[in-house]
């Protein structure tokens, strides 16, 4: 199929996906609603705070900002035994349209004047109830759709954009706030959502494809479903990229809190530079997804173990007490660094398991992953207030650095005790050799 013309000037490596048609035009209503989700990261606390009773704006915002994610993981355990089946097209409608309703729910009761602080928390956390299953069913369908040697270059355009959403969304919320109400905001949100329905229903549910052979036993979707961490200790090399995605985004936790008090409280500055410090990053997350193509030759597992070590000394400067500019500097490399992490993590599940289990092993992994980063958070609080800002941000790095360095060595520990024993053959049929 001949490309169009806008196509060609993007790197070699990403012009073969759009090739496929079926990629092509669901790209940009993913994007869409990434742009959605990234309004809401202002709309949904502000609404909080506009809604909240005198006295307990602090007490909702919290509730709020939740309710628009913890839910997921819970309804990964409770409608695994049932939409585990589903193939992902379906489970990214179904994740989409209940987003949409329930979404769409807060201008209307705000039109109306209803808007309760618990109503609106019940609409939020309904909305992200199937979460989990929603991103499992987005990723498990770019690897039905395209061949395995895209599937990196595919998951790194679909990472970009969710970067790309945390800066442009956020600023463009700011922009409409002016003259609306952040529930109508939220509102746009939700219509991204039902456009993403609408055309995710569109797709057919093509066979799927595999790149990985499966094993001669018989499958494990039986009467008794085993579930997904099961399904996990079968294959230790994804429960091994499970549990190091896990620690990088709980020691990524504490800096969302120190971040903000380094700027007000060390560099004694405003707003400003606290917005100079997440755009540069979310502009270098960007650079760095699409850039994941050059990796493509790589060994992904020496790969993502150099990511997490260059994140974690890209925080170090911080505690030497460096000019803002320099930190603001190594903020923005540390994006750059970290960008491709997303879809080299995503790539090597789509890799390592079999189509008919990708989705429930997705899902478990997002539900197991939500938990991450606000114990991070929760924990930043108490250690900021110890050790002071710059502290925490150098000490997360630190502790960051020695992950890598654990991980490099458990990996290089069972290479070798695999080496020495006969080749063992995990739940889809290949060696297992973490």
């Amino acid at each position: 199929m001949t490309l169009l013309p806008a196509t060609r000037l993007l790197p070699q490596t990403y012009q073969p996906l759009f090739a496929h048609r079926e990629f092509r035009r669901l790209l940009p209503t993913l994007a869409a609603s990434d742009l959605g989700d990234g309004m809401s990261m202002v709309a949904v606390p502000w609404l909080a705070v506009l809604i909240a009773p005198p006295g307990r704006s602090g007490l909702v915002v919290g509730a709020a900002v939740a309710a628009y994610a913890l839910p997921g993981a819970v309804g990964a355990l409770l409608f695994g035994r049932r939409l585990r089946r589903l193939p992902p097209r379906r489970l990214l409608v179904a994740d989409s349209r209940v987003r949409a309703v329930l979404l769409g729910c807060v201008p209307l009761a705000w039109a109306m004047g209803v808007l309760h602080p618990i109503l609106y928390v019940a609409l939020l956390a309904g909305s992200s109830v199937l979460h989990a299953w929603g991103s499992a069913g987005r990723y498990s369908l770019l690897a039905r759709m395209l061949p395995p040697e895209q599937r990196l270059a595919a998951n790194a355009l679909v990472s970009s954009s969710t970067s790309a959403a945390v800066i442009v969304g956020p600023a463009l919320a700011g922009f409409l706030a002016v003259s609306v109400s952040p529930a109508w905001i939220i509102g746009l949100d939700a219509v991204s959502f039902a456009v993403l329905a609408v055309r995710v229903g569109r797709l057919g549910d093509a066979p799927a494809e595999s790149s990985v052979p499966t094993a001669p036993a018989a499958p494990l979707d039986t009467g008794r479903s085993a579930a997904g961490l099961h399904l996990l200790r079968g294959q230790p090399e994804l429960l091994g990229v499970l549990a190091l995605t896990w620690s990088l985004n709980f020691l990524y936790g504490p800096v969302e809190v120190a971040l903000p008090l380094h700027v007000t409280d060390d560099l004694h500055a405003g707003a400003g530079l606290l917005g100079l410090y997440w755009t540069l990053y979310g502009v270098g997350a960007v650079l760095g997804a699409l850039m994941v193509g050059t990796l493509r030759r790589l060994p992904l597992w020496p790969v993502t173990l150099g990511i997490v070590a260059g994140w974690g000394l890209a925080l170090l400067p911080f505690g030497l007490g460096i000019p803002a500019a320099a930190s603001v500097a190594c903020f923005a490399l540390g994006g750059v660094i970290y960008g491709p992490f997303t879809a080299l993590s995503f790539t090597l599940f789509q890799d390592r398991t079999p189509a008919a289990w990708l989705t429930t092993v997705l899902a478990t992994r997002s539900a197991v992953l939500l938990t991450a980063a606000p114990l991070g958070t929760a924990l930043g609080g108490p250690l900021t207030a110890a050790l002071g800002p710059h502290r925490v941000l150098a000490a997360s790095g630190i502790a960051t650095i020695a992950l890598a360095v654990v991980a490099t060595a458990v990996r290089g520990m069972r290479a070798a005790g695999s080496a020495s024993k006969p080749s063992t053959k995990d739940w889809t049929g290949r060696r297992s050799d973490l």
